[in-house]
């Protein structure tokens, strides 16, 4: 596949991860707490498929470890949430078919399988194990995530969630620059802020739409903002 098609696919699905931190970041900042929406979760689905296709095509262990160690929690959370059955029938089985269809990809595929991506020339053993590691904890913050809400039996983002976010984006922001990936380089290098954020929030730091509300035109703007993110 073409070089230049391969990076936007990568930077499609950051946007759309990005995407997901701003909404739930916007809800959150409006409400003076953590708010885990249903949005976020869908957006999750579609951004993931779309990282482990940059991630197969890019040779990229690490990041194809990551999406696979998640995906299923962000089917979980929206069923938590009670919005899996509400989604259209094709969009729930196409979120359960296609990470089956890449799987057997990887397993029987001639080109860009499990064999090329993990002998890949242009990343180190030390790096492999640096981005690996990264990925781990990074997308581990989704498996802590989801044994904390089964046992709130409600989808929350805990304190827990945005340490290990902070951590492991940090790790993977290094891992970008010798892998020369501008993909990761950058979602990383602008998520810091709001997993950082979102742990000053849980400690009670006001938020700062709290100084905006004060002008009644913006605190309507904000409010009719935030009542739209479910």
């Amino acid at each position: 596949m073409n070089n230049y098609l391969v990076i936007g696919f990568g930077f499609f699905a950051q946007f759309l991860f990005f995407a997901r931190t701003i909404v739930q970041w916007f809800k959150s900042e409006h409400e003076g707490e953590i708010i885990s929406p249903v949005i976020y979760w869908q957006i999750s689905l579609l951004a993931s498929i779309l990282m482990l296709t940059y991630g197969i095509f890019r040779n990229d262990f690490s990041i194809v470890l990551g999406q696979v160690l998640v995906y299923s929690v962000y089917i979980r959370n929206l069923q938590l949430k009670n919005a899996w059955k509400k989604m259209h029938w094709i969009t729930r089985m196409l979120a359960v078919v296609i990470p089956v269809i890449y799987l057997g990809w990887l397993i029987f595929g001639e080109n860009h399988n499990f064999s090329s991506i993990l002998k890949n020339d242009n990343v180190s053993l030390f790096l492999l194990i640096w981005g690996s590691a990264g990925q781990v904890i990074f997308n581990s913050r989704f498996l802590y995530q989801w044994i904390y809400s089964e046992y709130r039996n409600d989808s929350v983002l805990p304190l827990g969630f945005w340490i290990l976010s902070t951590i492991g984006s940090l790790m993977i922001f290094v891992y970008s620059i010798p892998r020369l990936d501008p993909v990761l380089f950058t979602a990383h290098s602008l998520g810091l802020f709001m997993y950082t954020r979102n742990i000053f929030l849980h400690y009670g730091k006001k938020g700062i739409f709290s100084k905006l509300t004060k002008t009644p035109s913006v605190k309507n703007i904000i409010k009719q903002i935030s009542d739209r993110i479910k």
